[in-house]
């Protein structure tokens, strides 16, 4: 079981990527996004049918699996000896970023535009923060198991920074009315968390077992 767990992560980051491009497609060969008035938003290619209902529930799965990766890397790091207060605001920063993205799908941008821009930043921006305290947490106890290359975590490190850096540009361009640079940026970021959460195949290929419930010693079983 544990062996197949290992593969969730990259099955997420290959399910989302490939499911967004689609949606993309789709809405360009239908003509609900016009390419020569400028490259669009994600949110904007899975606005109008068909695509929107692909969309929702590419995004509703996408969701499901992420927040389950967020469980269990959870339960790592709880047996790996990661205090509680500091795990569970890792877990809930996990959690906030797959229920934003789960809102992103269902309340498209042409319908609830409030309530899709709120998804939009706990999808993205709290989505980051996830994996910038994950970063932290192993750089402040460096007696955490590392799996994998030597290569890995500073891969994830340049990972996080492009992310913040295009954040922060997406949010400028906006600003200036450069949607379709700002466009750009958004689908650069969605395919860096896809392939953060891709990385965590990395951890999970160690996990041979773990306890999923409470317990006062947090150990594996």
């Amino acid at each position: 079981m544990w062996g197949y767990l290992s593969l969730l992560p990259a099955f997420l980051a290959l399910w989302a990527i490939t499911g967004v491009w689609t949606v993309f497609a789709l809405a360009v060969a239908n003509r609900s996004v016009n390419l020569t008035e400028g490259f669009p938003y994600i949110s904007l290619c899975g606005s109008y049918p068909p695509q929107s209902c692909i969309f929702s529930q590419l995004l509703n799965m996408g969701a499901a699996m992420a927040a389950w990766i967020c469980i269990i890397r959870y339960h790592q790091l709880r047996d790996w000896g990661v205090g509680r207060w500091f795990n569970q605001v890792i877990l809930w920063t996990g959690l906030l970023c797959a229920l934003g993205t789960s809102v992103v799908g269902n309340f498209q941008q042409k319908n609830q535009l409030p309530v899709h821009l709120t998804g939009a930043f706990f999808a993205l921006f709290v989505g980051n923060l996830y994996f910038w305290l994950q970063l932290f947490l192993f750089w402040w106890m460096k007696s955490l198991p590392q799996p994998g290359a030597p290569w890995i975590r500073p891969l994830r490190l340049g990972l996080c920074s492009l992310c913040t850096i295009l954040m922060v540009a997406m949010v400028i361009l906006h600003h200036w009315l450069l949607r379709s640079a700002s466009a750009a940026c958004e689908w650069a970021i969605a395919m860096l968390l896809f392939m953060l959460f891709g990385l965590f195949a990395v951890d999970f290929s160690c996990l041979d077992g773990c306890t999923l419930f409470p317990s006062a010693t947090g150990g594996k079983k």
